[in-house]
């Protein structure tokens, strides 16, 4: 990491800086790791000399640093660095866990899972600035949105890395009199933008991409040919009626095309498939889609159906693997995800910046502080420590995901890091892995 940071553009004026770019680059993923919250509580938490704390950072950035910064100065060296550096930042953490093979063990017939979702970001009651999405609500009132559309890789285990983001976001120059005048950007649009970033980053990538039924439409479908991506996407008779009704008729017809499968807890599921469903979009587009249909009967009678589009092929050998591997795992997203960054103290909705760039940056910063919590808490050493005191998982070691920050905060804080620790020719000659299982 010390050579991407140092890589990263600083427009301040080099002979009156006081901190390094890698020192107050930790000092903001640290903000993240240690689960602060807002930048008052950092000042707070972090600002205390008689602590460990500037020896530990020193250790982190590889810098010789006497005094500690405030908040105040990260956020004005993010002016400096501007939010597209930080995001460049991010995509170097995931193309080097690509690249060194560590989630390999977690593609689905060599793709990686990819769920699209968007997720809310900010939120005014004012208007914070042109780019802003206006919601307007029974009351009358008018919310001021920034949401983000994420492509997240996913594991069975579930990690969930940030592979792309894209704001959601109006051009700028409007003026709350366009609102009503103009149509306003959305999910759909954004992931025109979020394809050719992430085809941009990862041009060789062999991916599967998960979506929701609002992308059951013909765009999606084109952009995934012309990517070569692979896509499962969930099927409702509500988006997509006639072809819902088409793909009913055909199950009736082909009886066969059914298998059973039965969990250890006795939960019962039925698979049942369509191999090639005609489908016409709205440009009078010829598409053939596999259709999966899942009827799931819990130990307690309860019935559950889920359903599934793909232009992967579907048959008896990949239909449970189609379903189970790619169609379930998306509720990682919201999961192990975004519910993970608005709840357990990473705090994904607090404004960090007033200033639009600014937020951003604290955006990717808090995605690249998300990765490396994920794996301290998912690495073979941790696996073996929650082993050693007698505990199945790292969850059952330390009680809940969210004590894990707060226990590096106090370590941190009133523990000195040891020198040898951080020399990296002895780093060289170890190998952790992520537990897979």
């Amino acid at each position: 990491m010390p050579s991407w940071l140092d890589q990263l553009p600083d427009t301040r004026c080099q002979p009156l800086v006081t901190y390094h770019r890698r020192f107050l680059c930790w000092w903001g993923l640290l903000l993240f790791g240690l689960g602060l919250g807002s930048r008052r509580s950092a000042d707070n938490d972090l600002g205390d000399l008689e602590c460990a704390i500037l020896h530990n950072l020193n250790l982190l950035a590889n810098t010789d640093q006497n005094t500690l910064p405030v908040t105040k100065t990260l956020d004005h060296f993010i002016g400096h660095v501007g939010s597209p550096a930080f995001a460049q930042l991010l995509r170097q953490h995931t193309q080097r866990l690509i690249r060194m093979k560590a989630l390999d063990d977690f593609r689905f017939q060599g793709d990686f899972v990819a769920a699209i979702d968007g997720t809310g970001y900010l939120s005014f009651s004012h208007c914070h600035c042109p780019q802003c999405l206006t919601q307007k609500h029974s009351s009358g009132e008018v919310s001021y949105l920034h949401p983000v559309l994420e492509a997240k890789l996913l594991t069975s285990t579930g990690l969930a890395f940030s592979l792309a983001s894209e704001f959601i976001e109006n051009p700028p120059g409007r003026t709350p009199a366009d609102y009503q005048a103009q149509k306003q950007d959305c999910e759909l649009k954004a992931f025109d933008r979020l394809a050719t970033t992430l085809k941009a980053s990862f041009p060789q990538l062999r991916l599967c991409l998960n979506f929701d039924a609002l992308y059951a439409c013909g765009r999606a479908f084109a952009i995934c040919q012309e990517n070569h991506w692979h896509c499962v996407m969930t099927f409702k008779e509500g988006s997509l009626p006639a072809l819902w009704q088409e793909f009913q008729a055909l199950l009736k017809l082909q009886p066969e095309q059914k298998l059973a499968a039965k969990l250890p807890d006795k939960t019962r599921r039925v698979y049942r498939w369509v191999e090639h469903l005609p489908y016409i979009d709205s440009q009078k587009r010829s598409w053939t889609l596999g259709a999966i249909l899942c009827e799931e009967t819990s130990p307690a009678g309860e019935k559950t159906t889920f359903a599934w589009l793909t232009n992967v092929a579907v048959h008896r050998q990949s239909v449970i693997a189609i379903a189970d591997q790619v169609g379930r795992l998306r509720v990682k997203i919201g999961n192990e995800g975004f519910n993970v960054q608005k709840n357990s103290g990473l705090n994904l909705e607090h404004v960090f910046s007033q200033d639009w760039d600014h937020a951003k940056a604290y955006y990717y910063l808090l995605q690249i502080g998300h990765l490396l919590m994920q794996l301290l808490h998912h690495n073979s050493l941790h696996q073996a420590l929650a082993k050693q005191y007698g505990r199945r998982s790292v969850l059952a070691l330390w009680g809940a995901l969210k004590k894990i920050p707060q226990r590096l905060l106090e370590a941190f804080r009133y523990f000195l890091l040891p020198e040898a620790d951080f020399d990296v020719k002895a780093a060289t000659r170890c190998h952790i892995s992520l537990n897979s299982s």
